[in-house]
């Protein structure tokens, strides 16, 4: 049965651009792009984790390779989508660039871009992590990004762009993914929640929302680890458990304590904090 077992940030992973949550900027250049037929041969995605980067890749590799496309709406169910959403690398190849780091690495990769797509118009390379690569390797990317074959195109992500050389990223289109608004985080939990039949007090959503810090992958990770803890009904209680954080109502007695110099609660609130294992510098955050 757990084997079976699919995690909710890969059950609810957005499967179309308008279906993407937050990146309004994005979806509005990349639907114009995919309607006008105006595709770049290289992208590059950056911004925080959590935010889409790799989601919005995969929906652009679908639109594009979809025997319905280019289209904003890919229908998920021919070959090229069935084969993107199962992680298949037929025609597009997803590279971890952290364990894919060398030259020989990028080579190996790079040898193989003038063979013709099997099923869709595009081969398409998306390298998470992009910039792992090792200088040799980038410069290896850099010969085909001058001079790219009509059918391949690169999607670059990465959470670092200030380590992507110049050279590499002047021949993107870039695409700024920013943190999500906590109120879409709320909404899709809820929605989620409502979906998967989850109880939870709607404050709970908002705390998850905040120390997700704009990620949405991050807050639905952390939706399902609270599910496994408590499956009756979620709370802020089960939140402070579970990720080790302190109630407002703690830190509101620690500050009167301190503005009090009451020196034995101040004392007795970090000795407590200590003994259940909770990380201080996450509560000094």
């Amino acid at each position: 049965m757990s084997g079976n077992y699919v995690p909710l940030y890969r059950k609810y992973r957005p499967q179309t651009l308008d279906k993407l949550v937050g990146q309004e900027h994005i979806k509005k250049t990349l639907t114009s792009a995919i309607e006008l037929g105006k595709i770049a041969h290289a992208f590059l995605f950056t911004g925080p984790r959590g935010t889409g980067k790799t989601s919005t890749a995969r929906i652009l590799a679908k639109s594009l390779n979809c025997k319905n496309g280019p289209t904003i709406h890919p229908c998920g169910e021919c070959e090229s989508c069935r084969d993107i959403t199962n992680s298949v690398p037929i025609d597009v190849i997803e590279i971890d660039a952290a364990s894919n780091r060398k030259v020989e690495d990028t080579q190996s990769i790079l040898e193989k871009i003038q063979y013709v797509p099997v099923n869709g118009r595009y081969k398409i390379y998306i390298i998470d992590e992009v910039h792992m690569l090792t200088n040799h390797a980038f410069n290896a990317l850099l010969k085909t990004l001058e001079e790219p074959p009509a059918h391949v195109i690169f999607i670059l992500a990465t959470t670092e762009p200030h380590k992507i050389p110049l050279t590499i990223a002047s021949r993107c289109q870039k695409f700024r993914f920013t943190k999500i608004n906590s109120k879409k985080i709320v909404d899709r939990l809820r929605e989620i929640a409502k979906l998967e039949n989850i109880a939870i007090d709607e404050d709970a959503l908002y705390e998850i929302a905040r120390i997700s810090d704009g990620g949405m992958r991050d807050a639905i990770n952390f939706l399902d680890q609270l599910v496994a803890y408590d499956n009756k009904v979620i709370t802020l209680d089960d939140i402070y458990k579970v990720n080790g954080s302190v109630s407002y109502n703690d830190i509101y007695l620690l500050l009167k304590s301190i503005a009090d110099n009451n020196k034995v609660e101040i004392i007795r609130f970090f000795d407590t904090f200590d003994s259940s294992g909770k990380d201080i510098n996450k509560f000094a955050s």
